[in-house]
């Protein structure tokens, strides 16, 4: 029996190893440049005009949709910010050493453009489940932007959203941060049952949230988000000022393995290219498909205020909380450290630098992370099953979704990367497909909004 989970765990890796190589790096960093180029830097020019629309200056409680644009910033946030930048940049460094995370940056900075195009088609072409609500995401943007005849690829989408949406990496993680904190301190160990014992109490939590729909997760992620992002921020701060002269070699070392490959890890250029991709690509989501159903559940009516909105996600997400994560494991080197992998390599650096309380700081952080992030995956799922099959059947996934937590804190971190990390992929190619299909719609509406705006 063992001997045939290791063989399905080795067939997952394997194809997802082939899926994220060249042919997705295209797409997903190539689509990003197109996007970057056509739009001729728009989006960047308006950085802090963006800001001002997510203060809500604009918001009309009267609109049609089901959230705020500031709500929809955060559901979606609420799913990248979590274990992607906690855990997810631990094992970019782990896999492919400091330099992964120069990628990263050059992956977030093309995805803020990309995130840009797929939110604001998100809000330019929805529609209506079988309920009458109104709803957003690229099956939404094939169907209503594209036509009928493209269905098959709205359906394709939604297939691999079932699975990219389930909660097991972060339930995974989650977990296993609990099990080296928590059970130590009450003098327990590790062990399947007590795995299996978080997995059932998380899940009891999750299910009090999912259960309530988009409007009690916004609210939940609207309050959550942002206090947990500056408790991060100060915690990893504190890190690097205890750890302050080991900063500047931390940049250089992360500059110099982005070109010349890890001589520790033994990585090449384009190993750790891809590393980083992917990494963020889990991370941050641009191009994946995700923020685009919060984002398109947004009471906003002007597709270029919610696409600046969405475009500040990769910014947040990825070059300021990523980057942060990673100084705190390199200033620490505690990505050097033998038999550590995931989130275990920066509860490493939080132990080192705060031996008291530093485990704890970094579980109640990370807990609240991850719930955050297994409310909004649920409405994600949700939204595709009730594309597939009606809102019939939502509850009915919520129920699986459920279940799934606890099958993810009992499972190898190894094959539950490679799924999400395949799942996450196919999602990508209907997605960029029809953005850039549809990327006249947006530069076209990008051009009279802004003159409009000039003209006022």
């Amino acid at each position: 029996m063992n001997n045939l989970l290791q063989r399905i765990e080795d067939a997952i890796v394997a194809f997802s190893n082939w899926i994220w190589d060249i042919p997705l790096l295209i797409l997903l960093i190539g689509g990003g440049v197109y996007f970057l180029m056509y739009s001729r830097l728009l989006p960047f020019k308006h950085f802090w005009y963006a800001i001002e629309i997510l203060k809500g200056k604009y918001d009309n409680k009267n609109n049609p949709g089901q959230i705020s644009a500031f709500q929809a910033l955060s559901t979606a946030l609420s799913s990248t910010i979590g274990m992607g930048n906690i855990a997810g940049v631990a094992i970019a460094i782990s896999m492919g050493g400091p330099g992964a995370l120069f990628w990263m940056w050059i992956s977030a900075i093309i995805g803020m453009t990309t995130k840009y195009f797929t939110c604001s088609l998100a809000v330019m072409y929805r529609g209506k489940d079988d309920s009458g609500e109104m709803q957003g995401g690229p099956m939404y943007v094939i169907t209503e932007g594209l036509g009928k005849k493209w269905k098959p690829l709205a359906i394709f989408f939604s297939m691999a959203g079932l699975i990219g949406s389930l909660p097991i990496f972060t339930a995974n993680q989650l977990t296993q941060a609990l099990n080296n904190i928590l059970l130590p301190a009450l003098g327990y160990q590790e062990s399947i049952a007590s795995s299996l014992l978080l997995g059932i109490i998380i899940s009891v939590f999750v299910s009090m949230v999912i259960l309530g729909g988009i409007k009690r997760i916004a609210s939940f992620a609207s309050k959550l988000v942002p206090a947990m992002v500056i408790l991060y921020f100060l915690s990893v701060s504190y890190i690097l000022i205890v750890n302050h002269t080991a900063i500047i070699p931390s940049f250089y070392l992360i500059f110099q393995d982005a070109f010349t490959g890890n001589a520790v890890l033994g990585g090449s250029i384009g190993s750790i290219i891809i590393i980083g991709v992917r990494r963020a690509a889990f991370s941050n989501e641009a191009g994946i498909g995700t923020a685009p159903m919060a984002h398109g559940a947004s009471r906003n009516q002007e597709p270029v205020r919610e696409g600046l909105i969405a475009m500040l996600g990769p910014f947040i997400d990825t070059i300021v909380v990523c980057t942060l994560t990673a100084l705190a494991i390199l200033v620490t080197n505690s990505w050097l450290q033998p038999n550590m992998e995931g989130v275990t390599i920066t509860l490493n650096a939080f132990i080192q630098t705060m031996p008291r309380y530093g485990s704890f700081l970094l579980a109640f952080i990370v807990s609240i992370f991850a719930f955050t992030s297994l409310f909004t995956y649920s409405y994600y799922g949700s939204k595709c099953i009730s594309f597939l099959f009606g809102t019939k059947f939502k509850k009915s996934y919520n129920y699986i979704y459920i279940v799934s937590i606890i099958v993810g804190a009992v499972s190898s971190m190894t094959g539950i990367v490679a799924l999400i990390d395949i799942s996450f992929a196919l999602m990508a190619i209907p997605t960029m497909i029809s953005a850039i299909i549809l990327s006249p719609k947006v530069m076209h509406a990008t051009k009279l909004y802004f003159n409009k705006l000039e003209n006022k």
